[in-house]
């Protein structure tokens, strides 16, 4: 004799509230996460509070006391104009994470767009959109970051379309893994077969599935968005002066290195601390959610 359905032992419900609060706690007890998210936070806090925090004007001169040390007045010293090295290092901040935010978010709407519609969509349109992806990835970021200067010049909206271009495959090529490993499961051909459409199979059931290891990424790219900006900022090819940013204000040390060392470790430790952060709490989020890794389960 067969079992009939009512045999079958019920599973209970899952609680999404009770899992997240335990994804939650583990993200807490994990030093590595832990250490990573107040990183995080004070570099959010840092920049978006910048005025708050700031003890001067970013941009105000103070030529007698240029090149100083640090002190009650000066924080973290004063650059060759006198300018606070604090104040310019949290504006600074701002410049980071306007680069980081932006460009995240809009690579992470983009990637997810063309990553299912390679996944989901007919052949030739997955050969034509991975064909464009390898184009994108085959150049260098920095290269490609130089000729786009030296044809537009340095501003920092050319920094926002040159991270979004690079960073666009990299989460389209994970989205298209996801979807094609979803578009043949039972739940995606039983939708089909009761006649959803293409528009709500991708948006109800594929994007759910798939936007977990997306924030997991873009966690991990964050640190080297920031570091592509004061990189080209470093080389005087990013933010124009005045405006604060790591990269300028790393440069301006490296020229002032035998006189003070002061703009060197101001502009080079919010550097360190946010790839820092953000690394960690990355790899802390992977192993938490990751069902391979067996911790997040």
């Amino acid at each position: 004799m067969f079992a009939t359905r009512s045999d079958s032992p019920t599973v209970p419900a899952r609680d999404s509230s009770s899992e997240s609060w335990v994804k939650l706690r583990r993200l807490l007890g994990n030093w590595q996460g832990m250490t990573g998210l107040v990183l995080v936070i004070l570099f959010f806090a840092s920049a978006l509070f910048a005025p708050v925090f700031a003890t001067h004007d970013p941009n105000a001169l103070d030529i007698p006391a240029r090149l100083s040390g640090p002190s009650l007045a000066h924080f973290a010293g004063t650059d060759q104009l006198g300018r606070d090295t604090y104040s310019r290092v949290l504006y600074g901040g701002r410049v980071a994470l306007q680069v980081a935010a932006i460009g995240i978010s809009v690579s992470l709407a983009f990637g997810l767009l063309l990553g299912m519609l390679a996944g989901y969509g007919p052949r030739w349109l997955d050969n034509a959109l991975l064909l464009f992806f390898d184009v994108i990835r085959s150049f260098p970021t920095i290269v490609m970051a130089l000729a786009a200067v030296a044809l537009l010049g340095p501003s920092l909206n050319l920094i926002l379309a040159i991270v979004i271009v690079t960073t666009i495959p990299g989460y389209a090529r994970l989205v298209r893994t996801s979807t094609m490993a979803l578009k043949n499961t039972e739940f995606i051909l039983a939708e089909r077969a009761l006649g959803a459409g293409f528009g709500r199979i991708l948006w109800r059931h594929i994007t759910p599935n798939v936007i977990g290891p997306m924030f997991i990424l873009a966690a991990m790219d964050v640190p080297v968005v920031v570091t592509v900006e004061a990189g080209l900022s470093f080389l005087g090819l990013g933010v124009l002066p005045p405006t604060a940013s790591w990269g300028s204000i790393l440069n301006e040390g490296y020229l002032l290195i035998r006189e003070t060392p002061w703009p060197i470790i101001a502009g080079g430790i919010p550097l360190v601390l946010t790839t820092l952060g953000f690394t960690f709490l990355g790899e802390a989020l992977r192993d938490i959610f990751d069902p391979r890794l067996g911790k997040g389960r």
